[in-house]
């Protein structure tokens, strides 16, 4: 059975991008050349990010003019996009862009996903309109020892210690990787 997750990569201080909402920050963290992120990826049928986390990501890594990275990352699972304007899509990619409740879509992609998970790539405040339905069963915060001061937080809503289980705690390098389940 699928299941919602929101897998993501954090500050101490619980910010997943600064506030020019670059993602810099990360990958100046030693993570012993180790990343769970393959396995988890291994078990994901459809994901969905927002605007912004796409322009980053199409940016930084110049996706527009050679696409070939993204299918090394997400191969062919197919992809929504949260947007409020027009945005450029990637050739040979199959990516769907949306706006709105979250509801339908998230129908969709578990029709997609044909019993594999769903994986919010982010932001925050995305994530935080499938957690207001009830639609977010378990959060991977992968903890970084790197304070921002201000950014983009984590998950702009309040979640409670009564909403959330911890499942699992590992280390990988300076990372710390924690598991939540949302009830």
């Amino acid at each position: 059975m699928s299941k919602t997750l929101y897998y993501t990569a954090t500050t101490i201080d619980g910010y997943i991008a600064d506030e020019h909402n670059s993602l810099d920050w990360l990958f100046e963290v030693d993570s012993d050349g180790r990343s769970p992120f393959a396995a988890f990826f291994a078990g994901v049928g459809a994901f969905a990010m927002g605007a912004t986390t796409y322009e980053w990501v199409i940016d930084h890594e110049k996706l527009l003019a050679d696409p070939s990275p993204w299918h090394g990352w997400y191969g062919d699972v197919p992809a929504w996009v949260f947007t409020h304007r027009e945005l450029p899509a990637l050739p040979g990619v199959d990516i769907t862009f949306v706006q709105g409740d979250v509801r339908p879509v998230h129908e969709a992609m578990l029709a997609a996903a044909q019993g594999r998970d769903i994986w919010l790539v982010g932001g925050g405040e995305l994530v935080g309109a499938f957690a207001d339905q009830g639609l977010l069963d378990e959060i991977y915060l992968s903890v970084a020892p790197v304070t921002l001061g201000r950014g983009a937080p984590v998950l702009p809503r309040r979640l409670t210690s009564a909403n959330l289980t911890l499942t699992e705690v590992q280390r990988n390098g300076q990372f710390v990787n924690l598991t939540y389940a949302v009830k």
